[in-house]
C-alpha cells in the first residue's frame, strides 16, 4: 500500500478516479487473515479482546465458536444508532476510500472480500447512508462506521443516482451476496476514526483555498486603504525566519508589486495592524494549518482499529489505536486558525469603512 498523500486524496476525489485493491495489499490482508484464524484453532481457549470474548465491561465473557459471527453481526447493528441529519455523500466517499486504506495494511483480520466490497461500494457511487450524530471520538467512530458497513450485510439503507434504496435492494442490482463476517471483521470495521478522519482532510481543502485567498484579499485591501509595503520587506522577516510568515510576505509582494498606488504620496508613519500585521497573522495560521496537515496525513494512512494483528511478530496486541484525540487537538488548532483570518479580515474592513 502506498503512503496517501492530502494533494493526491484531493485528486482523486476531485477526478472520481476508480480504485482496485494492490496485490500487495491483498496478500498481507489475507496474511493477517490466515494468522488470526490459525492462532484461535490453535490456542481456542486463550482470550482475545472481541473476537472470543465480549465488548467493553463483558471483556471477561468468553464467546463460543459458533457464536463469533452472530456477535460481530450483533455488533454492527446494536452501533447503528446514529441520529441527526445525514453525512453528505462526498463525505461518505472520503469514509470508504479511508477505511480501505487502514484495513490494507493487514493489521485488522478482515477478509479480502470485505476490502474489496467497500471498494466496490466507491467505485459504482453507493453510499451508504451515514447520520452525522453518534459518534463518541474518544472510542472511535463506532456510530459512524456502522451505519457505513451494515450494507456490507444487506443491511441498512444507501443513497445511488438520486435514491435511497434498501442496501438488500442494491446488492441484487449488481449481484453481490451479502458478506459473512468472520471473527475480528465487526470491530475492525467500526472501530476507527474514519468520519472524523473524512471531515477532516475536506476541512483541510477549503482551509487552503481560504488561507491564498486571504493573502489576495489583504493585497486588495493594502491597495484600497493606500497602505505602505514596507511591512512586507524581505529584510523583516529574515530576522524572524517563520517559515508561514515568510511565505505570506513573499505572496503579498508579489501580488502588489507594479502597483501604480505605491506611487502616490503617504502621509501615515505606519499602517494599523490590520494591514501591518499580515505576514504575521496570517502566517501563523499557515504554520498551523501545516501542522495540522500533517497530523492528518499520519491519520490517512494509520491503522485505528484494535485488537491489531501482527503475523510477522506472532502477536495481537489489544491497544488504543481508535482514539480520536490526535485529531480532535488538531482540528481545534484548524478551527483557531480560520478565525484568526476572520478577525483580521474583520479588522481590515472596519479601518475601510471607517476612514
Amino acid at each position: 500500500t502506498q503512503p496517501l498523500t492530502l494533494a493526491e486524496l484531493a485528486a482523486a476525489l476531485h477526478r472520481r478516479d476508480t480504485f482496485r485493491l494492490p496485490a500487495e495489499a491483498e496478500s498481507r490482508i489475507q496474511a493477517c487473515y490466515d494468522y488470526l484464524h490459525q492462532r484461535l484453532t490453535a490456542a481456542p481457549d486463550q482470550p482475545v479482546y472481541g473476537i472470543n470474548t465480549g465488548f467493553g465491561a463483558l471483556y471477561n465473557v468468553s464467546i463460543p465458536a459458533e457464536a463469533r459471527t452472530q456477535l460481530q453481526v450483533n455488533l454492527l447493528m446494536s452501533h447503528a444508532c446514529g441520529t441527526g441529519a445525514e453525512v453528505p455523500s462526498e463525505l461518505v466517499r472520503r469514509m470508504l476510500l479511508l477505511k480501505v486504506q487502514s484495513l490494507s495494511y493487514g493489521h485488522s483480520g478482515v477478509q479480502v472480500a470485505t476490502a474489496k466490497r467497500l471498494l466496490d461500494f466507491f467505485n459504482r457511487d453507493v453510499w451508504p447512508v451515514v447520520y452525522e450524530q453518534g459518534s463518541l471520538g474518544a472510542s472511535g467512530d463506532l456510530a459512524p462506521l456502522a451505519h457505513l458497513c451494515l450494507p456490507l450485510l444487506g443491511l441498512g439503507e444507501v443513497n445511488y443516482q438520486g435514491y435511497r434504496l434498501a442496501a438488500s435492494d442494491v446488492n441484487s442490482l449488481f449481484g453481490w451476496e451479502p458478506l459473512e463476517l468472520q471473527a475480528k471483521e465487526g470491530l475492525a470495521l467500526l472501530n476507527g476514526t474514519q468520519f472524523m478522519l473524512a471531515y477532516a482532510t475536506e476541512a483541510l481543502e477549503r482551509t487552503q483555498r481560504l488561507l491564498d485567498a486571504a493573502d489576495v484579499i489583504g493585497a486588495l485591501s493594502t491597495e484600497a486603504f493606500g497602505g505602505c509595503a514596507d511591512p512586507f520587506n524581505a529584510h523583516l522577516h529574515r530576522i524572524r525566519p517563520h517559515a508561514g510568515q515568510g511565505r505570506v510576505a513573499e505572496r503579498l509582494r508579489g501580488l502588489l508589486a507594479g502597483s501604480e498606488l505605491r506611487a502616490h504620496p503617504r502621509y501615515a508613519v505606519q499602517d494599523p495592524y490590520s494591514f501591518r500585521c499580515q505576514p504575521q497573522v496570517h502566517g501563523a495560521s499557515r504554520d498551523a494549518v501545516a501542522y495540522v496537515a500533517t497530523t492528518v496525513e499520519i491519520e490517512c494512512n494509520s491503522v485505528t482499529d484494535n485488537p491489531n494483528i501482527f503475523p510477522e511478530e506472532d502477536a495481537i496486541l489489544s491497544g488504543g489505536n481508535f482514539h480520536g484525540q490526535p485529531l480532535a487537538l488538531a482540528l481545534d488548532h484548524l478551527a483557531l486558525a480560520v478565525a484568526e483570518l476572520g478577525s483580521i479580515s474583520e479588522r481590515r474592513t472596519f479601518q475601510l469603512i471607517s476612514g
